[in-house]
């Protein structure tokens, strides 16, 4: 009888494990980067004109190499003309593997305007704050003198 109700119970929690291991899995839906960039500039006051896209040569020019990584969504963003930083990219790429390497050639922007290519003291300040932020295959560079922790915020409360 002891062995019988043992074996019972090693059975019942045998199915308990596999039960647990069969879960559903969910799907985290898309994070629309388009309105996560619109939210950006509501938080900052901005009209939809104050950002441009940044898109072939002056893309490869400032992101060497990053238009040649395969993505799902993609925003570059800088204004016009401006002494203040203010630039961003969003993006969502085929794999984290892609990911990463946005990560590099984002970064090296930050470092490169930091270290002498913002010209200006104060807006090589701005970008020295500047982030590069990584969630899955997401990918955010944000970089502005004003709005930084906010932007950031905004991009990682797509994925909270």
């Amino acid at each position: 009888m002891k062995r019988l109700l043992t074996l019972g119970i090693a059975f019942v929690m045998m199915v308990g494990l596999l039960a647990a291991c069969g879960g559903k899995q969910e799907t985290v839906p898309d994070a629309d980067l388009t309105a996560c960039f619109d939210q950006m500039m509501k938080d900052a006051g901005f009209d939809e004109f104050y950002m441009t896209d940044l898109e072939g040569e002056m893309l490869d020019s400032y992101y060497p190499g990053l238009s040649e990584i395969p993505t799902k969504q993609f925003l570059a963003k800088a204004p016009m003309m401006s002494g203040v930083v203010n630039e961003v990219v969003l993006m969502q790429c085929e794999n984290e593997d892609d990911a990463a390497k946005a990560v590099t050639i984002l970064q090296q922007r930050i470092t490169d305007q930091a270290e002498g290519g913002a010209w200006y003291p104060e807006s090589m300040e701005a970008w020295s704050r500047g982030q590069v932020i990584q969630n899955g295959t997401y990918v955010a560079m944000i970089a502005s003198a004003g709005f930084q922790s906010a932007w950031a915020d905004d991009f990682n409360a797509l994925f909270a």
